[in-house]
């Protein structure tokens, strides 16, 4: 089992707010919500997808810059207040 960390940015527009992964951008890691709640949901769900699709086509996670992706061996719990 792995852990993987990745940078989010949430960017607030006039009525929305955008979110997205930088590591995982090629892969289509971007998406909305009409809360700043809302678009996190929405983009950990993004990134669930995308990874689990990697996996399951053998490939790989993309690194990225360190700050961008984190990967652990030993699970791991992020707390975002």
């Amino acid at each position: 089992m792995k852990t993987y960390i990745f940078k989010v940015v949430v960017e607030s527009d006039e009525d929305r707010f955008s979110a997205y992964c930088p590591a995982l951008l090629k892969q289509g890691a971007a998406t909305w919500g009409n809360t700043q709640e809302e678009a996190l949901t929405n983009i950990r769900e993004v990134i669930t997808m995308v990874v689990e699709s990697l996996l399951e086509h053998g490939e790989p996670i993309p690194e990225g810059p360190a700050e961008d992706v984190q990967m652990s061996s030993e699970p791991h719990v992020a707390v975002t207040v």
